[in-house]
């Protein structure tokens, strides 16, 4: 077996191996939907099933669901937008903010996707097994670095190693 530097990096080789780990869940999961002529991107499907449960959100509503930038759903909204499957409208209540909601398009392709996805998380779940600790572990990652981001930590530690 080859050598694997990122592994033997321990610590180090963490958020190697992560990207390593999303670019192969993204690559394969746009594949598997070019592979059946699919007008859709891995990031959207959280994006359908968000709107999908709430009918109506506005962007920042989004980004504070799903704890991401504005600009990145302002990106993954915008192509949606593009494909057809979501319509906007100023928010009656405060006419600087739009609404988001599935287009007419998206509801009909809905159950067509559904499949996909449910393919898709059943792969997953193939995947790991039974093995469903990484989630666990990835939530203490999660709540860690929303009290004290890498950059923080790291400036706070550097100090301590100046002294």
């Amino acid at each position: 077996m080859k050598s694997d530097f990122l592994i033997e990096m321990q610590v180090n080789g963490l958020t190697g191996r992560l990207k390593r780990l999303s670019d192969s869940f993204i690559y394969s999961t746009k594949q598997f939907y070019r592979d059946h002529d699919l007008e859709i991107e891995p990031n959207w499907h959280m994006i359908f099933l968000l709107l999908e449960k709430h009918e109506f959100l506005t962007i920042m509503e989004i980004a504070e669901v799903l704890n991401l930038s504005h600009p990145a759903i302002v990106q993954l909204v915008d192509k949606m937008k593009k494909k057809g499957y979501i319509d906007s409208f100023k928010d009656p209540e405060d006419k600087r903010k739009y609404k988001l909601k599935l287009s007419k398009k998206a509801k009909e392709k809905l159950p067509e996707f559904e499949a996909y996805w449910k393919a898709g998380r059943e792969a997953v779940q193939e995947i790991m097994g039974e093995r469903t600790r990484i989630l666990e572990e990835l939530k203490i990652l999660e709540e860690n670095i929303a009290d004290e981001d890498f950059r923080e930590r790291s400036e706070r530690l550097l100090e301590k190693h100046k002294k």
